[in-house]
């Protein structure tokens, strides 16, 4: 499950980077309108003796820079192509949502996200600290568990949410206990799993250093 969120993560920053000309585009030409020109003019209109050099102080305020921001959610807001865009991100998980309309989902999905973080959670503290003491060290691994671990936290929460609105397992005590104990133990089993492929890549490298080291030697 934690794997799908991050998927559709990278889609969403996918379509973000690919819209990022087109706003920038939007946003030069609203800069160079005659009528916002007039305004910033206006706006920086000596009063006690400041000269008009400080134009460009006027429009780089927090204030100028936030009404550029909602001018330019407004244009890609009634932008068809933004709006078909959006359709096509939002519709694959409508309908894999409306596909997972059974009673039992909000309990497997609560477990999933839980045993996310207690993993990983378990991974970026106990387990670094097993590595560490196989005199190994991989950042990589640590922003990866870091993304995994958030990823599986904003998952819980908002399948927490969604099932207190939309069906009855945060109403039952049995349910989220039950789901809570399968999420502790896949949680810890998929602990002990990011474990040893940790400590198996650090021997590898480990034998891989020292293989080369008797290559030089030769």
């Amino acid at each position: 499950m934690s794997r799908i969120m991050a998927s559709l993560g990278w889609v969403t920053l996918a379509t973000l980077l690919v819209a990022m000309p087109v706003l920038a585009q939007e946003s030069e030409s609203q800069d160079a309108s005659p009528v916002e020109n007039a305004a910033v003019e206006e706006a920086a209109t000596p009063e006690a003796g400041q000269p008009k050099a400080d134009t460009g102080e006027a429009a780089a305020t927090p204030g100028h820079m936030s009404q550029q921001l909602e001018d330019i959610a407004s244009q890609v807001d009634q932008n068809e192509a933004a709006q078909e865009t959006t359709a096509g991100i939002l519709t694959p998980i409508y309908q894999v949502a409306e596909a997972l309309e059974f009673p039992a989902f909000h309990w497997i999905a609560f477990a999933v996200m839980l045993a996310g973080v207690i993993g990983f959670a378990m991974q970026l503290v106990i387990g670094k600290l097993v590595v560490v003491a196989h005199m190994g060290f991989s950042v990589r691994e640590i922003l990866s568990d870091v993304l995994s671990f958030a990823i599986s936290l904003i998952g819980l929460v908002l399948t927490t949410q969604a099932a207190a609105q939309n069906s009855t397992f945060t109403q039952s005590p049995f349910a989220v206990l039950s789901s809570s104990l399968v999420g502790l133990v896949l949680g810890v089993m998929l602990y002990y799993w990011g474990q040893s492929q940790e400590v198996d890549a650090v021997r590898g490298r480990r034998a891989l250093a020292a293989e080369q080291l008797a290559r030089g030697k030769k």
